[in-house]
């Protein structure tokens, strides 16, 4: 009984290793990035909301809030800042998306 046991628990530190090496998926690799870029934003009374985190095709949704919203510098931002860092920093990351500017192309449904 104590022999069971004992391979138990080796079988369970094992697994234990193994998780704590690979358990860090996409999606959280892209938060850790994001947590990093957030108080730059912050700085300038701006933020990011991650939605979506595609692991098939490498594709990030986020969102501009606050005073990126209305920013001029917005794009670069996306582009230059938030998109070259996620990709540098988790080379399995294709694209980063701005949630703000799909509903943006959308329009409104008010029309004059």
């Amino acid at each position: 009984m104590g022999v069971v046991s004992q391979y138990s628990c080796e079988t369970i530190d094992m697994t234990n290793v193994s998780l704590e090496e690979s358990d860090r998926d996409l999606e959280t690799l892209v938060k850790e990035v994001i947590e990093l870029i957030r108080p730059a934003l912050q700085a300038d009374e701006g933020d990011v909301v991650l939605h979506e985190v595609n692991e098939n095709t490498g594709e990030v949704t986020v969102e501009l809030i606050g005073a990126c919203v209305s920013c001029d510098a917005s794009d670069q931002t996306m582009k230059a800042g938030i998109e070259r860092v996620l990709k540098e920093r988790v080379p399995e990351i294709t694209s980063v998306h701005n949630l703000g500017e799909a509903i943006a192309d959308e329009g409104t449904a008010v029309t004059l």
